[in-house]
């Protein structure tokens, strides 16, 4: 399965573009208000460490490269500006206690934890505690690896063709000979085996990439497993996708509910959701935003899963639906691959906080799941009665308009 050629990510924010928005002071997210007054003063600390990095383009070169080597220092070797030493200082020995105590933050400190984490993990600590966010310290199928690089896939050809589209731009992966592109072929090869029915998809690609630019190949593939089992992953990416349309349908159903004018817009430009949100779900915004915004929903989607991508997605229609309402479907497709990606590059804190301004009701999610979930059994036994022949002719068009609905 191919995706949509889309802008490719860069490293570092476009300082240039005239569509960026302008840096706000931005608020804590919506369950702060549960936290004490101490924990309120070290997340506006946090706040402001993250106001700093932000006018401080130097402080993301450090995202630059992989440590291969499960030895490889976490410490980046570039040092930030002087004004963020002490609030860098106050950061790394925070998050090296969340670290080295992380059962008792899951247990007894969640709310505060949840909090650190949509301010944005410490690069330099993303390896750790990703893993640990998914319980992927110790999975038994790390010790398969090296044995799965021994043997052929059935996707190789397929994969050695997409590995020059990942992240074509970023250092690690330029060159056919590069070390990015042999440890990327890697993992996905050795998953490929391990999961024969999914084998390989070309969007998964970019979500172990960024795995790679934070850990070892071997953890990176144990965290990419782990994402495939337990965070939906493996349904989006299943050859089916029916996962992936009952994404849209649930997001489609938000988009009527929150903002109705737009989706009557979307409607009568015949601008389906699936050609601008498939990629969103497939990817987690890894081909929307550059790489230091992408990364920041990528941290939330580890402690929340897959509702971060219904909440920026829905918050990036709401921040531009005024735009979007002037333009037809060759300007809205072309809006969405130039303007949106780089609105939020002076201010990741603010498309976090309008994402958590979303209404997103879990119950009603669940009951659209088992909604579509009844509608596409339906539509099948019809599918099977019509080319069985079963009962009586089928009205003329009934067929085709099953297509469609697929």
């Amino acid at each position: 399965m191919s995706l949509p050629t889309m802008a490719s990510p860069t490293l570092s924010p476009d300082s240039s573009s005239q569509e960026a928005l302008s840096a706000p002071t931005c608020s804590p997210t919506s369950d702060s208000e549960n936290l004490s007054p101490d924990e309120l003063e070290l997340l506006a600390k946090l706040e402001e460490q993250n106001r700093l990095l932000e006018a401080d383009s130097k402080s993301m070169r450090s995202m630059n490269g992989s440590r291969r080597n499960s030895g490889s220092s976490l410490v980046s070797s570039s040092s930030a500006s002087s004004n963020l030493s002490h609030l860098e200082e106050d950061t790394w020995i925070l998050w090296g206690r969340i670290a080295n105590e992380w059962e008792e933050w899951r247990r007894r400190k969640e709310k505060l934890l949840k909090e650190l984490i949509r301010k944005g993990i410490p690069h330099h600590f993303r390896a750790i505690v990703w893993q640990l966010l998914c319980s992927a310290t110790d999975m038994p199928v790390k010790n398969q690896y090296s044995e799965l690089l021994k043997m052929s896939s059935p996707c190789e050809k397929l994969i050695r063709r997409d590995i020059a589209r990942t992240y074509p731009e970023h250092e690690f992966f330029k060159g056919q000979d590069s070390l990015g592109q042999e440890v990327l072929f890697n993992v996905m090869k050795a998953y490929s085996l391990v999961d024969r029915e999914v084998g390989y998809c070309q969007g998964s690609a970019f979500i172990v990439g960024l795995l790679l630019m934070q850990m070892p190949e071997e953890e990176a593939f144990c965290v990419f497993v782990r994402l495939m089992q337990e965070y939906r992953l493996r349904e989006l990416f299943k050859p089916s996708m029916a996962e992936l349309g009952l994404c849209i349908y649930q997001f489609e159903y938000m988009l009527q509910e929150q903002l109705p004018d737009l989706n009557t817009h979307f409607r009568s430009q015949s601008f389906h959701t699936s050609m601008y949100a498939s990629s969103w779900f497939l990817t987690l915004f890894l081909t929307t935003f550059p790489l230091p915004v992408a990364t920041r929903v990528f941290d939330i989607f580890m402690y929340e899963g897959l509702e971060i991508v219904f909440r920026v997605g829905l918050a990036l229609l709401q921040v531009n639906q005024t735009e979007l309402m002037q333009l037809d479907m060759e300007g809205m497709s072309q809006y969405f691959q130039r303007v949106i990606p780089h609105q939020f590059d002076s201010c990741p804190d603010k498309l976090v906080l309008k994402a958590y301004q979303v209404k997103y009701n879990p119950k009603k999610m669940k009951r659209l799941e088992k909604e579509y979930a009844a509608m596409k059994s339906k539509e099948m036994e019809e599918q099977i009665e019509i080319k069985a022949g079963v009962g009586a002719p089928a009205p003329a068009g009934t067929f085709s308009s099953l297509v469609t609905q697929e």
